[in-house]
């Protein structure tokens, strides 16, 4: 990996990860159209760069953060169920990531939900953005449901905050807050499987490292601004259609014979 393609992954990380529309269903292409050889430092390097996207959250809702100790364990109690999950069918998950087929699935009927979801979930009039544990846990649960590739975390999250009747930037400041305890924990423990396999950070790879978590911290800044103000005034729409766009053309270059590789 060159450093222009560390560049590359960090801006697709940092734009993607908080938008409901699927990081990995970027990196697949991304990759592909890139030439990236997969190999353990790749692999780790995507998902480690989440730390600079975590850092991001942090900084922009600092005072969320320092508030209280309670809404620690509101995160806790949603963290849960992906950390079970996850540990669970890790072997299984990490089968799907090399699946184009329903990597692509899931992006095109994630979409068509995003399509009709402010239609039948989202009354703002209605909404109470009080969060409560069993809400917390409910949208844990959701959570779950993105561990298959393409569903995108932050939208299955939202959709889940938006089940229990918050407003859509309470559901989506909620899922950028849930994703510190869920991407901190997958990036450790990729982290740990890299150098468990026997793997050493050279200088090379802890300046691709270094240069990834900057960007990525940079523009998911920006991504995440430009997202809540975007949804506020338009809801789900248009990340419906592009969510189906992206699946189409992934189905479209796998069957015209260019394999799609999940990095």
């Amino acid at each position: 990996m060159t450093a222009l393609e560390a560049v590359i992954l960090a801006i697709i990380e940092g734009i993607t990860e908080y938008l409901p529309i699927s990081s990995t269903g970027h990196m697949i292409i991304a990759s592909s159209m890139m030439g990236i050889a997969s190999n353990d430092f790749v692999k780790m390097f995507t998902v480690a760069i989440q730390f600079g996207a975590i850092l991001s959250v942090i900084v922009l809702y600092w005072r969320k953060f320092i508030q209280s100790f309670d809404f620690y364990l509101k995160l806790l109690v949603a963290f849960i169920p992906a950390a079970v999950f996850g540990k669970l069918f890790d072997d299984q998950i990490d089968a799907l990531l090399e699946n184009a087929i329903a990597v692509a699935l899931t992006l095109l009927i994630g979409g068509i939900i995003l399509l009709f979801i402010d239609q039948w979930l989202n009354d703002e009039k209605d909404s109470n953005d009080e969060m409560t544990y069993a809400k917390a846990l409910k949208i844990g649960f959701f959570q779950v449901i993105a561990m298959l590739p393409g569903v995108s975390r932050s939208a299955a999250t939202i959709i889940g905050g938006l089940t229990q009747k918050l407003s859509r930037k309470a559901a989506a400041e909620f899922s950028f807050f849930l994703a510190v305890p869920t991407m901190l924990a997958a990036t450790v423990y990729k982290m740990y499987k890299y150098i468990d396999q026997g793997n050493t950070f050279g200088e090379e790879q802890i300046t691709l490292l270094a240069i990834g978590n900057v960007v990525a911290f940079i523009v998911a800044m920006l991504a995440i601004k430009g997202f809540i103000a975007y949804l506020t005034k338009h809801g789900f729409r248009i990340f419906g259609w592009y969510r189906i766009v992206l699946a189409l053309i992934i189905l479209i270059r796998y069957f015209m014979g260019y394999p799609m590789q999940v990095i």
